[in-house]
């Protein structure tokens, strides 16, 4: 296994492809419970038939751990809607109709959404009584068991050159409230300010899924204030600044 060709760089991780494989090397900040748990959710996000890459293998590669699966031969939808701006509704459209494919699929045993959310509420930057009211609105949404993404942006759907659309990355994978999905997504297009793609994304899901507005919303606190505790910065306050 070469790692000659880098085709992805975060803080926390690198990713390489060797011919038609995928190999997402993880930093040493990761535990192996983390990297398992990532690929436990990645193989049963495969066993609902979700357009998925296969999970090949978890191995170490000099100390650190990875994951590799199938390389995909495309292009994520953030890249093509910088290089094809005049496309932009259209690689939407593929968001979309991906993250509902996503909601419709029986959900497998996986990690609960609101103990993940109530776990990173409790670590959240707020004061003590708006911790607490936080708490209690999550506990009294409705339960829920749908799949959820974590982290559905256009950056983590990879369209093939034949045109099909795969969903990658699944540390965040939960059961839930889908609507908490649709809050997550349309928050991170206003983090990066790009808020005609927000509302658009906002209004057709809604449209298409049968979402009301309104219990959208009701999420955004919620999920902002979750999301502040993995983010330092403007992105710290920006989401702090909606779960307060």
């Amino acid at each position: 296994m070469r790692l000659d060709r880098m085709i992805a760089v975060r803080n926390d991780k690198t990713v390489f492809c060797d011919n038609e494989e995928c190999i997402k090397v993880f930093h040493a900040v990761y535990s192996k419970s983390d990297i398992l748990n990532e690929a436990h959710n990645h193989a049963r996000m495969e066993d609902t038939g979700l357009s998925v890459p296969k999970l090949l293998e978890v191995k170490t590669i000099d100390g650190r751990w990875a994951i590799v699966s199938e390389y995909i031969k495309g292009k994520n939808l953030e890249l093509l809607m910088k290089e094809e701006p005049e496309k932009k509704t259209e690689y939407l459209e593929i968001m979309i109709t991906l993250q509902l494919d996503m909601f419709y699929r029986d959900c497998p045993p996986i990690p609960r959404l609101k103990d993940k959310l109530n776990r990173r509420i409790k670590n959240a930057e707020l004061d003590a009584t708006r911790r607490f009211e936080l708490h209690s609105v999550l506990n009294e949404m409705p339960i829920r068991r749908k799949i959820c993404h974590g982290d559905f942006v256009p950056s983590n759907v990879i369209v093939s050159k034949d045109g099909v659309a795969y969903l990658i990355d699944f540390s965040h994978v939960s059961q839930g409230n889908a609507e908490a999905d649709v809050a997550r997504t349309y928050l991170e297009f206003l983090l990066k300010k790009d808020e005609t793609s927000a509302e658009y994304y906002l209004e057709r899901i809604c449209h298409k899924g049968g979402f009301a507005k309104e219990e959208i919303m009701q999420w955004i606190p919620i999920v902002a204030a979750a999301a502040s505790v993995d983010v330092w910065g403007e992105e710290r306050e920006f989401f702090l600044s909606l779960a307060r």
